[in-house]
């Protein structure tokens, strides 16, 4: 193997042409020589069309530069001996090796096969770069050849290895992606980029990253071999960015740049591997900044991309069309907020968003081990237009997600749906707590025999249409012995919208609200008050194939009955709380009692979701109350929200943290940040995550054993800070 040159030596190595015309040969190339002086351009035509290893991997001891000839167009593919024509594409992937099985020789073989295609690949692009940009100054076409003579050697050297280990150079297929994503270059820029930037860029993580597998399995030739490749491809970075600097706009930060001048397929997260290898990065000369850009970046490589876009104002949106304006209050929360669906996500998914999250922010979420979606700036929707995607997931189907996402719907793959089957009518009557009573009063009529435990059917809420019978309901639950009555808007945020009459006579201002309610939402729904003891949540997902249930989570609300907090324990996937059961200590067989009786929920509620063709998250809101005599009554179904919930949200985060946890997801808001003494959303959060450090495990990726995150950036918060704190006891 040729010796590597030193670190330092690697970087500054790319000498520019001492005399125009003459190129002079590296001193490591006095092998491979084929004769007396050629010109570059017949000796990049070989390189790129001859049929043959040989001719490919030749190497001229004298070449000149002073006839490089008109530029060329790109081929559709390269010459090459049939047993290494690419496989057509899109054709199904092979099987990467990876590093599980490089105990078995001829696995490694087969690894080295991939590598072997990669650097010829390189060496043929770079001949075309030679031939498609004649006019490109001397100096960079000097580098070109330099690096293209590196990459002919490292081939030659993958095959050697290779044919050790039992494999020939063609027997597996070989892909011809790289050729396909720069082959269509339109300046030296654009090969800058894609190739010296991107792939190149990537080998600074692989080729170290299997250096050290190979190293662990005792193939010490191999693992030298790599060393010597990532120290070449210090210097073939360095080389690229001399001239991308050279050439971008000064105007533009190098990530800014690199970022723009990529086109699609192509982006940042090719050139990145399987850790990010930031030592070789700062030797190959990128700033702190682009690093840092580099190691947060997301975007898919391969699965298509689901889209998620946070819009919690859905109700609102449905009960008053495009009349409704959102107070600034509640847009400046979902400005807050708006990175959220980010949990819910897997990792290359697609994430809609007004501004992108602050790189900071995002290295701290990535540390915690939760994968990093993709996130496309609203103003940027548009150009999704362009990608094949997978299936859309806004927090809610409303008007509002239908206007924005039915732009991308013809793009879809995994779940094809019209802005109709997505949202329609009867979906829309889903969301209202009057059909959630009417619902709940039906099931309970239904029921051959009612438990004693059960909320009876008088206690579900009555709808109305006009003042005059809602005042009479009113009077009709006084009637039965319940004298504090609330009064909900059908349709509006949980725990807003409501009147609590608990006086004797509805005042004058009470009887406003009540017109006013009815005048623009047209039905209200009225209940008694209930004492509650215990809330929790039903986390479901309706799919083609029926309703699944995803868990349950305890749910903390203020008195007004709006959301404060989500908790878990372990089991949370199939059990229900336990401080529910725990509320009827009378009844032994409560836990089996209470899950028959959501099956059949489940069941009931499944018909009317097919009904209404709804697909995607589903939440039940419910609670245990204790009736005047002190008898425990479980009202199972409060509110149905057919959207992703903080509860679901919640058991989503549950996926990152080790086994036995509980879990606490919290918003805390401006007030309450005030409260506990903090004047900003960064003091409160520095003060939790003093209190309750993080813990991780020491798995790749790590899980959270203990500690708090912040799930939206506390620097930029104005109105909620979203909590996530893991412990391995409950209540600590």
């Amino acid at each position: 193997m040729r010796p590597p040159p030193d670190l330092a030596g690697a970087v500054s190595g790319c000498a520019e042409r001492s005399a125009p015309g003459q190129i002079p040969i590296d001193a490591w190339g006095g092998g491979h020589d084929v004769g007396c002086p050629m010109e570059l351009r017949e000796f990049a035509e070989r390189v790129l069309f001859a049929t043959s290893l040989e001719e490919k991997l030749q190497r001229p001891s004298n070449l000149t530069d002073e006839q490089p000839g008109p530029a060329l167009a790109s081929p559709a593919a390269p010459g090459r001996p049939p047993e290494l024509q690419f496989k057509a594409a899109g054709a199904a992937r092979d099987s990467f090796p990876g590093t599980r099985r490089l105990e078995n020789e001829r696995e490694r073989g087969q690894l080295l096969h991939f590598f072997a295609n990669h650097e010829l690949l390189a060496t043929e692009l770079m001949a075309l770069v030679l031939l498609k940009f004649p006019e490109a100054p001397p100096a960079f076409r000097n580098g070109v050849l330099r690096t293209l003579q590196d990459e002919q050697e490292h081939t030659r050297l993958y095959l050697q290895r290779m044919q050790d280990c039992g494999i020939q150079f063609g027997e597996l297929p070989v892909s011809g992606y790289f050729w396909r994503s720069v082959s269509g270059m339109e300046n030296p820029l654009d090969y800058v980029c894609s190739l010296c930037l991107t792939f190149e860029q990537a080998n600074l993580d692989f080729a170290r990253h299997f250096s050290t597998a190979f190293a662990q399995v005792g193939d010490a030739a191999t693992a030298d071999l790599l060393q010597g490749i990532y120290r070449d491809e210090i210097a073939h970075v360095a080389y690229g960015l001399k001239w991308f600097r050279r050439w971008k706009n000064p105007q533009e930060s190098d990530w800014e740049a690199f970022c723009r001048q990529l086109k699609f397929p192509l982006s940042p997260q090719r050139a990145k591997g399987i850790t990010l290898n930031v030592a070789g990065r700062r030797a190959a000369g990128f700033d702190t900044e682009f690093i840092a850009e580099l190691d947060v970046y997301a975007q898919s490589k391969g699965r298509t991309p689901n889209v998620f876009v946070f819009n919690p104002l859905a109700e609102a949106r449905i009960a008053q069309g495009k009349a409704f304006n959102p107070a600034r209050t509640q847009a400046q929360l979902v400005r807050d907020l708006e990175n959220l669906p980010q949990f819910l996500c897997r990792q290359d998914d697609i994430v809609l968003v007004k501004e992108k999250p602050a790189v900071t922010f995002l290295s701290g979420i990535k540390q915690a081990g939760f994968p990093l979606p993709e996130f496309v700036e609203l103003a940027q929707v548009g150009h999704l237009a362009e990608r094949k995607l997978g299936r859309l997931r806004p927090w809610a189907w409303s008007p509002d997600s239908v206007e924005l996402l039915a732009r991308l719907m013809p793009k879809l793959t995994a779940e094809k749906r019209s802005a109709g089957e997505s949202f329609n009518p009867e979906i829309a009557r889903l969301y209202s707590k009057a059909w959630s009573a009417d619902w709940l009063r039906n099931f309970l009529l239904s029921r051959t025999a009612p438990s004693a435990w059960l909320c009876p059917p008088e206690a579900v809420g009555t709808v109305v249409e006009r003042v005059e019978a809602a005042l009479a309901a009113v009077a009709a639950i006084r009637a039965r012995g319940h004298h504090r009555v609330v009064i909900k808007a059908a349709l509006g945020v949980a725990g807003g919208n409501a009147l609590r009459l608990f006086e004797p006579q509805p005042s004058t201002a009470q009887i406003r609200w009540l017109e006013k309610a009815l005048g623009t939402r047209r039905q209200l729904v009225v209940e008694p008050w209930m004492e509650r003891e215990v809330d929790f949540s039903v986390q479901l997902e309706m799919t083609a194939e029926g309703l699944r249930l995803c868990g349950y989570t305890g749910l903390i609300n203020d008195a007004r009955g709006q959301f404060q907090a989500n908790t878990t324990a372990p089991g949370h996937a199939k059990k229900i709380p336990a401080a529910v059961l725990a509320g009827f200590p009378e009844i032994r067989d409560i836990a089996s009692q209470s899950h028959a009786l959501y099956a059949d929920i489940f069941a009931g509620l499944e018909t009317e979701l097919q009904r209404a063709a709804y697909r995607g998250p589903l939440g039940i809101d419910a609670f245990v109350y204790r009736e005047t005599g002190g008898r425990p009554r479980l009202k199972p179904v409060v509110e149905l929200n057919p959207r992703y919930t903080m509860g679901r949200l919640t058991l989503e985060l549950m996926r990152q943290t080790a086994q036995g946890s509980h879990g606490r997801f919290e918003i805390i808001t401006s007030t309450g940040a005030r409260a506990e003494g903090h004047e900003s959303f960064a003091a409160c959060a520095r003060a939790r995550q003093n209190q309750f450090p993080l813990q991780l495990t020491d798995d790749s990726p790590p899980r959270i054993l203990s500690g708090v995150l912040c799930l939206n950036d506390p620097a930029r918060a104005q109105s909620a800070l979203a909590i996530f704190q893991v412990t391995r006891r409950e209540g600590c």
